[in-house]
């Protein structure tokens, strides 16, 4: 899971944009689902979606991909690069958060005894 946070200019209403560019056909590359809370990529290939929601102008998403675990990337730059070529005067930051993932077992590495 990614976590990712964009910050809209004053007054522009960026997340209202999308949705309807999304439901108009304007923006193509992503449908948006669930009245607008979920967000998945039009090409199958993409496995995953978009978890959203938007607030005092930021909208927070939570990029999940459970079938193929690890490609969740692929959904974060097709999104950070269609708001950077359309949108891009509307956003004023975007900050992206890695979670920390739980350790395999077994993964812990062992110290070596030393030499008599």
């Amino acid at each position: 899971m990614i976590r990712l946070q964009i910050v809209e200019r004053h007054g522009v209403g960026l997340y209202r944009t999308l949705i309807k560019a999304m439901r108009s056909g304007e923006l193509r590359t992503f449908i948006a689902t669930r009245r607008g809370k979920k967000v998945t990529h039009r090409n199958p290939g993409y496995s995953g979606w978009i978890n959203w929601s938007f607030a005092g102008g930021v909208i927070s998403c939570e990029i999940l991909s459970p079938r193929k675990p690890g490609t969740e990337w692929r959904l974060l730059s097709a999104l950070v690069g269609r708001l950077a070529d359309k949108y891009a005067d509307q956003v004023h930051s975007i900050s992206i958060q890695f979670p920390d993932a739980p350790r395999a077992k077994g993964t812990t590495k062992r110290r070596r005894r030393p030499r008599r």
